[in-house]
């Protein structure tokens, strides 16, 4: 069983709690998970990389990591931040970044706006944001604003037992198995007056009120000057990116599994870790 060391970050703007992986000495990698997961979301791939010293953080409003302040909002390039001032606390000038989903997305949008920090980007299964309703700019800001004006009436869901609310994680938007569930539930739920809830912070489910798009990803794709691998999940949420998949200057390999594949079984953690460690022992 690989030792983990639980931290907490204490940030200029906000705290932040962590699992740490491997040896000390070890190539420096801040881990970052998908939307409503947590840094357990690692807890299978983590100890299947020597010689990396991960740092596997909860992202701002999930898992034990603190929510953001009431009027804040949870922004891409809040988040690429937030992971900077990260790196500034555990006195890493560069950095690799291992990313799932949301932290892929992450993790890309820091390597090309600041690529004299990151060493090498290791990407599971994310790389733009999932396409949502067909709004205009308009449009999606009025919706996230009116959704944001009517947060304080809505109250989160409250599950009568351990077993139910691991069963709701189960069926959330991207399925995810029954020990992924267990093992995101480890970090994400909270005791509370009848039973229990995800600790989560509610304004992470609200509309974006700005979004990435595709034309704009290229960019950041662009400024990234390290070596960079994409892991792509045959039952996952890229695989329909075939075009952009096709332009991509990284290093891309298709696996078999769902989007949670490197959380989902010992196998699927097994073969990404097997990419995953051969991609950081490249010169």
């Amino acid at each position: 069983m690989a030792l983990i060391e639980e931290i907490r970050l204490r940030l200029p703007h906000i705290e932040l709690a962590a699992q740490v992986y491997g040896p000390i000495d070890g190539r420096p990698v801040i881990a970052l998970h998908g939307w409503l997961d947590n840094a357990n979301s690692f807890a299978r791939l983590a100890p299947r990389l020597p010689g990396l010293r991960i740092v596997a953080v909860d992202l701002a409003g999930h898992g034990f990591s603190a929510h953001r302040p009431l009027g804040a909002g949870y922004a891409l390039w809040d988040y690429a931040y937030d992971v900077l001032q990260v790196a500034e606390q555990l006195g890493w000038s560069r950095f690799s970044l291992l990313g799932h989903s949301l932290g892929a997305i992450v993790s890309l949008v820091l390597a090309g706006a600041v690529p004299e920090r990151v060493e090498r980007l290791a990407l599971i299964d994310g790389l733009v944001p999932p396409p949502g309703p067909p709004l205009d700019p308009a449009e999606r800001m009025g919706q996230a604003l009116r959704e944001q004006m009517g947060l304080a009436s809505k109250r989160k869901a409250v599950h009568a037992s351990l077993e139910q609310a691991v069963a709701a994680r189960m069926r959330g938007l991207v399925a995810v198995s029954y020990e992924a569930a267990e093992l995101l539930a480890e970090r994400g739920l909270e005791a509370v007056p009848g039973g229990y809830s995800w600790r989560s912070d509610s304004r992470l489910t609200l509309t974006s009120p700005v979004r990435l798009q595709e034309a704009q990803v290229h960019a950041f794709i662009r400024r990234v000057a390290c070596p960079a691998q994409l892991l792509v999940a045959e039952q996952g949420l890229l695989i329909k990116h075939t075009e952009l998949l096709d332009q991509l200057p990284f290093r891309v390999e298709r696996l078999p599994g769902g989007h949670h594949l490197h959380l989902n079984d010992e196998q699927g953690a097994s073969l990404v870790a097997d990419c995953f460690n051969r991609f950081f022992a490249m010169p």
